[in-house]
């Protein structure tokens, strides 16, 4: 059986698009299979990169390198697939001048995408936002679980999912509560009644905080007396917490405690009230009659 070279030749030759007997672009089988095996061969490669760099990498660091290592892929991917459509004949140029106002376009829409990815790799090479961070963002608080080259996910403390485009970490107030460690000082206030015993007031809340799960021994809780209020002496109980993003329950069972141990201890929490005072003053009638005695 003889092989039929021509038809062979044909089948490579066979164009896609455009022809090669044309000035313009062109792209025939040929040229699609060398495509498809650089690409294959440069996605082995990658991997393999990937796995030797990573190999001794924790979970975070990992979750990092992979944000950045995608935006390198893709960058990777272009190169190879104009090198190999350059090196097998391909003018691209006539492609290339074509395509000058789509580019110019794209580039007008998506700025904001390439703020985001800007923004993306700062925040992973400076560190200022990690996976697991506790952090504040008008007004919502939530753990950090990912950070990507175009946003960050965070989910909030009633478990819901904010998506955060990177470009806000550079334009916008961030409070990272676990930046420098993990602990996070907290507090609670409480006010009583003036003529409250204050050494006893002041024990009950060190105990009730002591006491408290989640809250640290050390360092220690302790009280302040803050201020005289219109109508309580005010104070705060200040503690330490290793997971802030619990706050809030442990300032709700902390709450709980000391309220019980002010009604056994017999302290009062006081309300805001007004005294009314009414002044009795004569009645217009009452004037007139008195001025037609006269």
């Amino acid at each position: 059986m003889e092989i039929d070279w021509d038809k062979i030749e044909e089948f490579f030759t066979y164009p896609i698009v455009g022809s090669r007997n044309t000035d313009g672009f062109h792209f025939d089988t040929w040229m699609l299979i060398l495509a498809v095996l650089a690409i294959l061969i440069t996605t082995l490669v990658l991997r393999g990169i990937k796995k030797v760099i990573t190999r001794k990498m924790d979970t975070t660091d990992k979750l990092k390198f992979d944000s950045v290592f995608k935006f390198f892929n893709y960058l990777v991917y272009i190169i190879v697939v104009i090198t190999v459509l350059h090196s097998s004949g391909v003018k691209l140029t006539g492609l290339l001048t074509a395509s000058a106002a789509l580019f110019v376009g794209l580039g007008f829409a998506l700025q904001d995408l390439f703020k985001d990815i800007i923004a993306g790799i700062t925040i992973l090479t400076d560190r200022s936002v990690l996976v697991n961070d506790v952090i504040e963002m008008n007004g919502k608080v939530g753990r950090v679980f990912e950070v990507k080259l175009r946003s960050t996910r965070i989910v909030t403390r009633d478990d819901k999912i904010l998506i955060i485009p990177n470009h806000l970490f550079m334009s916008e107030s961030v409070y990272n509560y676990t930046q420098n460690h993990p602990k996070t000082r907290e507090h609670v206030l409480v006010g009583v009644a003036y003529g409250s015993d204050t050494e006893l007031v002041e024990r009950l809340l060190v105990s009730c905080a002591s006491q408290q799960k989640g809250i640290l021994k050390s360092p220690e809780p302790f009280v302040m007396f803050n201020d005289f209020g219109d109508s309580s002496l005010n104070f705060g109980i200040y503690f330490f917490v290793r997971d802030s993003f619990a706050e809030p329950r442990i300032k709700s069972a902390l709450r709980f405690a000391i309220d019980k141990a002010f009604r056994e201890n017999g302290v009062t929490i006081p309300f805001p009230q007004r005294d009314l005072h009414i002044i009795s003053r004569p009645s217009v009638n009452e004037g007139s009659n008195d001025r037609g005695n006269d």
